[in-house]
């Protein structure tokens, strides 16, 4: 293996970088942290005066002592749903946690956000939890305490595939697959909702605050006649000793945890995958560094092999095709001990071996042949993918397109989408157009996708998209008859620019669960070591096998 990265000066580049990234970083953490308080305080103490516990509490209690909670989609619903007060986190926290030693994915209701209610945002973070399991061959467990439906929004969340009833299906389909579900009911369960704990192989349920039924007392009323209150209609005792529809009543919250905690005592170990593993090494260079790497500019230049030297082992990396293709970086290394093969845009302007320039983050036809053998290569030899993401799309021009630049990329997209080992994204700066596609973007299930705080998400950069909706715009109006000043074209182009920034914004991305976790650069090696540690529970792996491409 080959050492890459040199000791970076702190020079006036450097500083400016590295204070831009920790003032994003200020800004997210201040996010994260109103975002964690759901509710709000408020809530939080009427949550602890009913003698519950909140939903980051029980998630708390129930892992081990010595785990670390992996939060994912914790900016669902950012900015969303504002006319209705907000959904912090979507009302629903979800992650994957060790109980027992073992992996668990763990969704937990946040009742202090709209009594738990399900906003469409909320099916979309189930549904991702339920996929992650799945994925990976999880055990998942469910902290049910919601109030069902947020009905004004029931028409975006009930009918549709992709919608509420799809979070059942996918509870039968897990237990075909032999995946271990569990469901304690520490709250309200109503409704459809009431399906998910009983589609679980065990629930629990909370005695006198735990309820579960189709139809609440005030429904039932209005339906039938019938007069009858919550806990004798679909209590406790009532669910467990006469119904028969939960399996374990519990005294109260941290008695129900440690039931579960019990029950995940008891399975047989699973096999792995066996994903390649040694000895974990720290990179020779220091990982903050990262801050002074990455530019605030999107379009300007820095060095992708310095910021890989600082996050895989002994900063040591065995380059594939170095000298071919130089847009893209593809290579071996190790992270955390974990054998992995990297595929990551150069955003420098290089030379080739003809002597003539290439622009970073573009991807040419040399470097997507490249990527597409490499990722092939991976595949062969069971190695996981990460992708690091900083791409401005595919070159164009005449001299791209008579090379065959869509065939060529063509070849990558193939690869990517029928590659089979566990991929994993990290968008660390632009991620534009079809080059977020052919990096792996969202739509071509990366197993995890993160994004740093200064990523840009978007069909293009926000420069040419505003002048491009501008020159619509003025030729609308010049059809209508009107003339426009300089001064208001620019006003015009500048409203475009800061509307079109704001949606390629990785908070507005992480909100519609694009990515699934706005990451702190200097944390890659955790995220990166705790998705491959996840991908190996999986030992099933399909056949890699490619359709028909140009060649």
């Amino acid at each position: 293996m080959t050492q890459i990265g040199s000791q970076l000066t702190r020079n006036e580049t450097f500083l400016k970088r590295e204070d831009n990234l920790k003032n994003l970083m200020r800004k997210l953490t201040a996010i994260r942290e109103t975002t964690q308080l759901g509710g709000g305080k408020n809530l939080i103490e009427k949550q602890h005066s009913k003698g519950k516990l909140t939903a980051r509490e029980r998630v708390e209690k129930l892992i081990d002592n010595e785990s670390i909670f992996l939060e994912l989609n914790t900016f669902a619903a950012h900015d969303m749903y504002t006319e209705y007060g907000g959904a912090p986190s979507s009302g629903t926290i979800f992650g994957i946690g060790k109980i027992q030693g073992r992996d668990y994915i763990i969704v937990a209701n946040d009742a202090t956000v709209k009594a738990g209610a399900w906003f469409p945002i909320t099916a979309k973070k189930n549904l991702r939890a339920q996929e992650i399991a799945m994925e990976n061959r999880l055990p998942i467990i469910y902290l049910v305490d919601s109030a069902g439906v947020f009905l004004p929004l029931q028409d975006d969340i009930f009918p549709d595939k992709e919608h509420f009833g799809r979070i059942f299906r996918n509870n039968a389909k897990i237990s075909a697959m032999g995946i271990q579900q569990l469901a304690a009911i520490m709250g309200s369960c109503v409704a459809g909702g009431a399906y998910l704990p009983i589609m679980s192989d065990e629930s629990i349920i909370v005695k006198g605050e735990g309820s579960v039924f189709l139809a609440g007392s005030h429904l039932v009323k209005a339906a039938i006649g019938e007069d009858i209150d919550n806990e004798s209609l679909g209590g406790a005792s009532v669910q467990t000793n006469v119904s028969g529809v939960t399996d374990y009543i519990a005294d109260n919250d941290d008695h129900a945890i440690e039931i579960i905690r019990s029950l995940c005592d008891k399975p047989k170990a699973e096999p792995k995958a066996d994903f390649n593993r040694i000895e974990p090494k720290l990179p020779s260079f220091d990982i903050s560094e990262l801050y002074g790497i990455l530019p605030e500019d999107p379009i300007e230049q820095y060095n992708m092999y310095e910021l890989i030297a600082r996050i895989v082992d002994g900063s040591e990396f065995e380059e594939y095709k170095a000298g071919y293709g130089k847009t893209i970086i593809t290579g071996y290394a190790r992270i955390d001990g974990w054998s992995v093969g990297i595929v990551a845009n150069q955003r420098s302007i290089v030379k080739t071996e003809k002597g003539e320039m290439q622009i970073g983050g573009v991807i040419y036809s040399d470097s997507a042949n490249k990527a597409a053998r490499f990722i092939l290569n991976c595949n062969q030899k069971k190695i996981p993918l990460l992708f690091l993401q900083d791409v401005t799309g595919f070159m164009v021009g005449s001299k791209a397109e008579h090379g065959g630049i869509i065939k060529d990329g063509a070849k990558m997209v193939n690869a990517v989408a029928n590659s089979v080992v566990p991929k994993i994204t990290i968008i660390v700066g632009n991620s534009f157009g079809a080059g977020n596609y052919a990096m792996c973007g969202k739509a071509y299930d990366p197993r995890f996708i993160f994004a740093y705080p200064n990523a840009k998400i978007s069909v293009m950069g926000g420069s040419q998209a505003s002048k491009v909706i501008l020159g619509i715009k003025l030729k609308q109006l010049e059809k209508s008859g009107k003339e426009i000043s300089e001064k208001e074209k620019q006003k015009i182009l500048d409203e475009i620019q800061e509307s079109y920034d704001s949606k390629s914004d990785p908070l507005y991305a992480a909100a519609r669960l694009w990515v699934d976790e706005v990451i702190d650069p200097q944390k890659t090696r955790d995220y990166v070591s705790s998705a491959i540690r996840v991908a190996n529970n999986n030992p099933e792996m399909e056949e890699f096998k490619l359709g028909v491409i140009q060649t």
